[in-house]
């Protein structure tokens, strides 16, 4: 049995939901309601937009001049943000969107770009990433949509850590880490905030690895016997991070 109603379109919003609300859509959902999947008034849609829960909406118009709709009753309330951290080396643009969409997908709740010695890109459209954000959240029944931070680079981010995240442990994917077993690793970490970090194609530097080790709230496991591309690399690692000490116990 489904966990969510999949048979109608989820569209993100960017006005507060509530009963009895109405709204005008942009331009890019009429299109999309109107055109694309043949919509018209009395039909129904479920809204979101990241604070307010789920609602089902009715289109009350629907032309060239655009669509206007109605909320009718709340599907889901808004559940607490996922606490899960994931932090990324970003690739090149096809596979920077795909993973930004799997991370979503498999629950981080915060995103941050960081620049490593071997990052392949250095300059973001955030708002693309945004978009793919959505889009995933959109397909895969996410209420809450994870934050997307500016880059960072690495050194700044470790050195500034203490400070700002003083409780949560990095969980470093290291290609040079001894052992094929991550959930060995993971299970011996206990219970707290993690953020996860995967490294960029080719991995990180020597320099960089050393960095990374000799700091207490870092701790490095190994991702298995096989030579991952750092795309793949991401879903396996946050998909063991869920299942050892994450929301998937």
């Amino acid at each position: 049995m489904a966990r969510y109603e999949f048979r109608m379109q989820r569209l993100f919003v960017r006005h507060g939901l509530g009963a009895g609300g109405t709204m005008s859509l942009d331009r890019g959902q009429t299109n999309y309601l109107v055109n694309v999947l043949r919509l018209t008034e009395g039909g129904r849609v479920l809204l979101f937009n990241g604070h307010d829960g789920e609602w089902i909406a009715e289109i009350t118009r629907a032309d060239r001049k655009g669509a206007a709709i109605r909320l009718v009753e709340q599907t889901r309330p808004q559940p607490a943000p996922s606490d899960l951290r994931y932090l990324f080396a970003p690739l090149k643009q096809a596979r920077l969107d795909y993973m930004v969409q799997k991370a979503t997908e498999m629950g981080a709740g915060r995103l941050t770009p960081v620049l490593t010695q071997h990052t392949q890109v250095t300059k973001l459209n955030l708002e693309r990433l945004e978009a793919n954000i959505i889009e995933a959240a959109e397909q895969c029944g996410i209420l809450s949509i994870p934050r997307l931070d500016e880059p960072v680079a690495l050194k700044s981010l470790v050195d500034a850590w203490p400070g700002a995240e003083p409780d949560r442990r990095i969980v470093f994917c290291d290609e040079g880490e001894d052992g094929e077993d991550p959930l060995s690793a993971l299970a011996a970490l206990g219970p707290g905030p993690v953020a996860v970090l995967v490294g960029p194609e080719g991995g990180f530097s020597e320099d960089e690895r050393a960095v990374l080790r000799s700091r207490r709230f870092v701790k490095p496991i190994p991702l298995g016997p096989r030579i991952l591309r750092a795309d793949t690399a991401a879903v396996a690692a946050l998909a063991v991070v869920q299942a050892a000490i994450g929301d998937w116990r």
